[in-house]
């Protein structure tokens, strides 16, 4: 039987990261990795495993989350499915590639790999880099290159992808708009196959959480979906009523204090 103080866990988180990501525009992975791991650890549910099992159920949640971005997006005419295509093939094959290494990964080390996404992630919202003049697109060549090094990235660390696809899009010219939309659809590509890849690395590891598939914990995985999309149309909503700049700087503090903690233990 789950334990009911866990799934008050997965439903909070659930809460709080479609919020955050409405309102901010920040990928719920940022959220729902670290809420995971301290959730496992906190009531002793986990074992080994647990950084794996948090980042491979953060890619479960964001396949169905992202989907029902992508296709909001989708209907605006935000997403550029050309630029999509190009960069498609080099997702799949990064997702893939980073979700079967981030399997055989120590699980300590995974830990802090993610702490210094989550740094890396804190520090850039919190300077806000002044916007310098665009560069071109790189090729179909450089395109591929680099969708293969967000999807093994984002996989890897339990991420959409929207942190690192949108900066490089709206850095090269594409509007801002675009960039978003594309990048939404970019996520649900990385975190179908990287879901998929952390099954595969998962499959058959001794001691894992009950009800996993491989690394994907479904109790937590269907109890943040359920919860974080109606939240997610809550924050786009009180985006438009409160202070986003000033919210952004807040939310980018916390994000260096997870990390410190996730470096520290």
């Amino acid at each position: 039987m789950l334990d009911p103080l866990a799934l008050i866990g997965f439903a909070a988180t659930g809460v709080v990261a479609g919020t955050l990501a409405g309102l901010l525009g920040v990928g719920g992975g940022a959220i729902i990795v670290p809420a995971l791991i301290g959730i496992f650890g906190h009531l002793q549910l986990g074992g080994a495993w647990d950084p794996h099992q948090a980042v491979a159920t953060s890619l479960a949640t964001i396949v169905a989350t992202g989907s029902v971005s992508a296709y909001s997006h989708h209907r605006r005419g935000a997403v550029d499915w050309r630029l999509f295509r190009i960069l498609g093939l080099g997702l799949l094959f990064g997702a893939l590639g980073g979700a079967l290494v981030g399997g055989e990964i120590a699980p300590l080390w995974l830990q802090r790999l993610f702490a210094l996404f989550l740094l890396y992630t804190g520090v850039r919202l919190l300077l806000q880099p002044r916007v310098t003049r665009p560069r071109p697109l790189p090729g179909a060549a450089g395109l591929a290159g680099a969708g293969t090094g967000f999807g093994a990235l984002s996989a890897m660390l339990g991420v959409g992808g929207g942190l690192l696809v949108v900066p490089f899009l709206s850095r090269r010219g594409i509007m801002m708009r675009s960039a978003v939309g594309t990048a939404s659809a970019c996520g649900v590509a990385i975190a179908a196959t990287g879901s998929l890849g952390f099954v595969i690395a998962g499959w058959n590891r001794p001691d894992l959480l009950p009800h996993s598939i491989g690394f994907v914990y479904w109790p937590a995985a269907l109890a943040i979906i359920v919860l974080s999309m109606p939240m997610a149309n809550l924050g786009a909503r009180l985006a438009h009523r409160l202070p986003t700049a000033m919210l952004k700087r807040i939310f980018a503090l916390l994000l260096i204090l997870v990390a410190t903690g996730l470096l520290i233990g």
